[in-house]
């Protein structure tokens, strides 16, 4: 057959580990035999960020702002033991995701993947809840100190009009952690548009939640903004007869649990980070969860929302086979490529978007996946355990079927 053509490049962004090398798998049995795949390429493996001095990776959230559409592996965000394991970095590299996301702005939408055979573990859960997740500051931008002595801490602002605004932090005894985190209004003000736009894209209600009894300025300024923008957009709202509403995250949580799924849940960044996790566990795995980085000006990012698989990567390394579950990462390559021929207006691309994944979903309903998932199927539905590469085999034969 002849292979689908591209007119602009893919930002493709290499990561680390068992997903790096899924993700090689993936593009060579899913992708390179349908597409004359177009990308532009950036290895964010955690060795090749070192020797860049992380350069490479603003490079590639700047390109995702060129093009327009980026497609992203999971990478490692070293912490204390990583150092030990890899004693050639020469500092603590910042998380890649933040960083990319401080530059490119917007929301993360993540929303489960649900296959016949495996239940909710929340059991009146119906329909999936999409997490909205603001992609800009608080601690994935702080700042953060460790003081032995007593003293106080203050917070102060200094403007460049020369105002100056001060605030006592703390004043302590001893031994001491201190963390200074922000955010920016037009950031706020960006993910609530997102949201709003998003919510009527998919015809969902909308639901966000924060703390702002506490935080009552910081968290405040997240409620007042969501207020102010909703007004724009709340007669498309009615029509569509879906609703906004906002509720401390308290109550919010009791509400998700309660509820029947089947709607947006905005929060903010490390809020979204953890609860996106529960929900997609709850609903099967963390593999199995979509994961989006949309920016006001329409700017997209897909990657899988789960780590490297570290302990599967050893045992790649030993020779043994895994049983690695793909599908987010196949996910994250077919709405990059679905959303690539939308904005091109190349239909094919967008028609071998949809069938990649109608072809995962076949080959999972006919109980054909991986280890992690066979162990979660309920009683009486018949599945088999496969390993990596029999799972990306056994999904390439179904998508060239569906494209003969």
């Amino acid at each position: 057959m002849n292979k689908i053509q591209m007119k602009t490049p893919l930002v493709e962004m290499d990561g680390d580990e068992m997903t790096r090398i899924l993700w090689q798998i993936i593009k060579d049995k899913l992708i390179l035999p349908f597409i004359d795949l177009k990308t532009e390429y950036y290895d964010l493996g955690l060795l090749n960020r070192n020797a860049t001095q992380d350069q490479v990776t603003v490079e590639s959230a700047e390109a995702t702002k060129r093009l327009g559409v980026a497609v992203k592996c999971a990478t490692i965000t070293p912490n204390a033991q990583r150092m030990q394991e890899y004693p050639e970095l020469t500092q603590m590299w910042k998380s890649p995701n933040g960083t990319i996301r401080s530059i490119v702005g917007g929301t993360i939408f993540r929303t489960p993947i649900v296959i016949n055979g495996i239940k909710p573990a929340v059991r009146n859960w119906e329909k999936p809840i999409t997490v909205a997740r603001h992609g800009y500051g608080d601690v994935y931008r702080s700042v953060d100190m460790y003081t032995t002595e007593p003293g106080t801490a203050t917070l102060t602002f200094k403007g460049v009009s020369g105002e100056e605004k001060s605030v006592e932090v703390q004043t302590v005894k001893g031994p001491a952690v201190w963390q200074g985190a922000h955010n920016l209004e037009a950031s706020i003000r960006g993910f609530a548009k997102s949201c709003f736009q998003y919510a009527i894209d998919t015809k969902q209600d909308l639901w966000f939640s924060t703390k702002d009894t506490i935080a009552k300025v910081y968290d405040g300024e997240f409620k007042k903004v969501f207020e102010e923008e909703f007004v724009n957009y709340k007669e498309k709202f009615d029509e569509l007869g879906i609703t906004y509403f906002y509720t401390l995250i308290d109550d919010a949580v009791a509400r998700v649990i309660r509820s029947k799924g089947g709607y947006i849940w905005a929060l903010k960044n490390y809020d979204g980070d953890v609860m996106s996790d529960m929900i997609s566990t709850a609903f099967g795995s963390l593999a199995m969860m979509t994961s989006v980085l949309v920016s006001p000006e329409g700017i997209y990012e897909f990657e899988a929302a789960h780590g490297t698989v570290t302990k599967h990567y050893y045992k790649h390394l030993k020779g043994e086979k895994t049983s690695t579950n793909s599908v987010a990462t196949i996910f994250a390559w077919s709405g990059a490529l679905r959303k690539r021929g939308e904005l091109d207006e190349i239909p094919e691309l967008v028609n071998f978007g949809n069938k990649l994944e109608e072809a995962v979903f076949d080959t999972l309903n006919a109980g054909i996946m991986t280890k992690d998932l066979a162990g979660m199927c309920e009683e009486g539905f018949k599945a088999t355990a496969v390993n990596s590469e029999e799972f990306i085999d056994a999904i390439a034969e179904r998508l060239a079927a569906k494209l003969a």
